[in-house]
């Protein structure tokens, strides 16, 4: 995510062997230290979003718990920033949508929420904006700020301190643009905040980037992975420590990690868990999201566990909602029904909408992918059928954090993996 706002990303991960474990990146997807953002979550209890958009059934906005302040803090260091900015892939992409829709920009109001260290509100108001409100919870406004003073642009970028759901903007705006997506799409609850704007400020037929985001999930080989953390135990320098095992696999596999995969240590194509349209996804449908998925395995290997990745896409009010990927009923998969073979969406030309990918087959983002991995691999074989369900939801304890359920089968075996995503 760009920044922080009423409902934002998370940490910079703590680091293992294979990878990140846990939430917050730095700032989103861990970028930020765990231990800050941790630092009052077992003292204080999270109040519930408000989650409906019609004026006579809206909540009034969530208050500001000490698990947001902590969260907020987090954001006002500088290397989560300059994560986010040195990932050309997720920084060019920003830049490119900006420029493709100048038309839309040019001469209008935009709000960037979440603004961070404000490049995103630069980008706009290169391209012509008239005004820019660039909204951040965190401290790194105050810098935000000064940078915008630095290039001659405080007449055009205002940079107000606070978060989206408090600060008060006197008009309503044509665009929104927002870096909101956290590990697994959803981790850090930005979306909230993104919601929050629209329906504060948007106008009737205004532009909203990104507009779509995918979230997919697909089974998973990684024997290189399970080697290095887990049978390295069996002989260590010809000492049998097999009794390591058991902690070994708690340590190592028990909450989700982030890690970069690729291509290769997929089994088949993958499922859309969620498809978000960003002109109409409302707040209490973030609260819990559930699926169910059919795999058919293209080859004989040991299935390790699950990857989450998504992609978003950037088009304008009129193609918002073109592409609406037909999601897997919750209930009643038959032995019949279809199995997952949905590819990940490719731009072709420069006609085509611009996507952002996180995919393990695309160029690495500081997202990398989020891996679920089971403490015991299956071996599956070519065309065998991998099917459960997964559930993702909001932690009661903090909305930030993500609870994830997922049930599995395969070869006549059931199994259930409980992780938190924090």
């Amino acid at each position: 995510m760009s920044g922080s706002t009423g409902v934002g990303n998370v940490p910079r991960q703590q680091q293992t062997s294979g990878g990140r474990r846990g939430g917050g990146r730095g700032r989103k997807g861990g970028r930020r230290s765990r231990e800050v953002f941790r630092a009052s979550e077992s003292q204080h209890p999270q109040k519930k979003d408000a989650s409906d958009d019609q004026q006579d059934l809206k909540s009034p906005p969530p208050a500001c718990t000490d698990f947001d302040v902590a969260y907020f803090e987090a954001y006002a260091h500088i290397g989560i920033h300059e994560e986010m900015i040195k990932d050309h892939v997720r920084t060019e992409a920003y830049r490119d949508a900006v420029m493709q829709h100048q038309s839309f920009i040019q001469g209008k109001v935009v709000v960037d929420v979440g603004c961070g260290t404000g490049i995103l509100s630069i980008f706009c108001a290169q391209a012509g904006a008239k005004r820019v409100y660039a909204v951040d919870a965190s401290a790194i406004a105050v810098q935000a700020k000064e940078v915008v003073k630095a290039n001659n642009l405080a007449e055009t970028v205002i940079v107000l301190h606070g978060r989206v759901e408090d600060v008060e903007i006197d008009e309503q705006v044509d665009v929104i643009i927002s870096e909101w997506m956290g590990y697994t799409l959803l981790y850090e609850s930005m979306l909230g905040s993104v919601i929050t704007a629209r329906d504060r400020w948007l106008k009737h037929g205004g532009l909203i980037l990104p507009c779509t985001a995918t979230l997919y999930l697909a089974p998973i080989t990684h024997p290189d992975r399970y080697n290095d953390s887990i049978d390295f135990w069996r002989n260590v320098y010809g000492i049998d420590m097999s009794a390591m095992l058991p902690v070994a696999k708690q340590c190592a596999f028990e909450e989700p990690c982030v890690e970069t995969i690729t291509g290769e240590n997929v089994l088949t194509w993958p499922h859309v868990v969620k498809h978000v349209d960003c002109y109409t996804i409302q707040l209490n449908e973030l609260e819990s999201i559930s699926t169910r998925y059919k795999f058919q395995s293209m080859m004989r290997a040991p299935l390790h566990g699950f990857a989450f990745w998504f992609d978003v896409e950037f088009s304008g009010p009129a193609n918002s909602s073109i592409i609406t990927p037909s999601l897997s009923p919750l209930i009643g998969i038959s032995d019949d029904d279809p199995v997952d073979d949905i590819p990940t969406k490719k731009r072709t030309d420069l006609n085509e909408p611009l996507v952002l990918s996180t995919a393990p087959e695309d160029p690495p983002t500081h997202w990398q992918q989020t891996l679920i991995y089971l403490y015991d691999p299956i071996e599956v074989e070519q065309d065998q059928i991998i099917e459960g369900s997964v559930t993702l939801s909001q932690s009661k304890e903090n909305r930030r954090f993500m609870n994830i359920h997922l049930q599995y089968s395969s070869g006549g075996r059931s199994f259930v993996k409980e992780s938190v995503f924090r």
